[in-house]
């Protein structure tokens, strides 16, 4: 039940850090109605972590990330790319044997939406479609028939969908990302492959038993530090679901890999699922040419 050490690992979620990352947020500011999260907050769920990671002042900040990545032995990392983030596309440029690309949808768009996706699966083969639901505005259920052209798309293109699920951390109405609402989702397409994000707490028991339902549903840990990766989902991939929970942290947004690293090996996971958690699982499901 010992984490090995020698697993070249996959990173499912994360960032090329700055001076300054606030601006990250700011598509959700018109959501955000208190005035710690819209004044003091560094990001949204900071209330929730108890250090920010600084990245200090850099003189490149994407050899900065992977030299983080190097020393916790992550060989891919999956970015969130998009027309304006130059930094992710200078980092998929530079480094493509270490940086996959997702991009996070906004179905509020409708059509021009699955445009972009299509064009951005040709332009930096995307591996993902990421959502936000209660981050959205208007907010979308993920049930919503708003999503709809772009989870046939999606079928198309054979690549995932990775929504967060269960109560947001920032401050804003949790009934767009209920976990029971993929519950329809899963069984209209059977052919996406959907991966939760950030959680799915406090319904991690309807997680467990939705994936055990669905062969097409898996589950991430990002935004998770290890000492909090809920107990269900843990037993869950030490009995019927080895195949399917994966590794996803969340630096630079609010967890160091440090950190990460350091409560990893607590975790109680058995000697056969700590490949398929770390690497394996994430390769297959991403189709990741290794």
């Amino acid at each position: 039940m010992t984490m090995p050490r020698d697993i070249k690992i996959i990173d499912l979620m994360l960032s090329v850090p700055g001076v300054d990352n606030s601006q990250w947020y700011d598509y959700m500011a018109p959501m955000l109605l208190d005035e710690q999260s819209r004044q003091m907050f560094k990001m949204p769920a900071q209330y929730m972590f108890k250090d920010i990671p600084e990245a200090g002042e850099q003189t490149d900040y994407i050899a900065y990330t992977v030299e983080q990545m190097d020393k916790h032995n992550i060989e891919i990392a999956m970015l969130g790319v998009d027309d304006d983030n130059l930094v992710a596309q200078e980092a998929l440029k530079r480094y493509p044997e270490r940086f996959i690309a997702s991009y996070e949808a906004n179905p509020n768009l409708a059509m021009d939406e699955v445009r972009k996706i299509r064009r951005l699966k040709e332009e930096y083969d995307i591996k993902a479609v990421t959502g936000f639901p209660s981050g959205l505005c208007p907010q979308v259920p993920i049930n919503d028939k708003k999503w709809y052209p772009i989870y046939a798309a999606l079928v198309d293109l054979d690549i995932p969908f990775c929504p967060c699920v269960g109560v947001p951390g920032p401050r804003l109405p949790m009934d767009a990302q209920k976990v029971e609402l993929l519950d329809e989702v899963c069984w209209f397409f059977p052919e996406l492959k959907v991966v939760m994000r950030h959680g799915a707490e406090p319904w991690t028991e309807l997680a467990w038993k939705l994936m055990l339902k669905y062969p097409n549903l898996y589950y991430m840990t990002s935004a998770f530090a290890p000492k909090y990766y809920p107990q269900d989902i843990i037993d869950y991939a030490n009995t019927r679901g080895s195949d399917k929970i994966m590794y996803a942290g969340y630096f630079p947004m609010a967890l160091t890999l440090d950190r990460i690293f350091a409560e990893m090996p607590e975790v109680a996971f058995k000697d056969h699922v700590w490949p398929k958690f770390l690497r394996e699982n994430a390769a297959r499901v991403f189709k990741l040419t290794l």
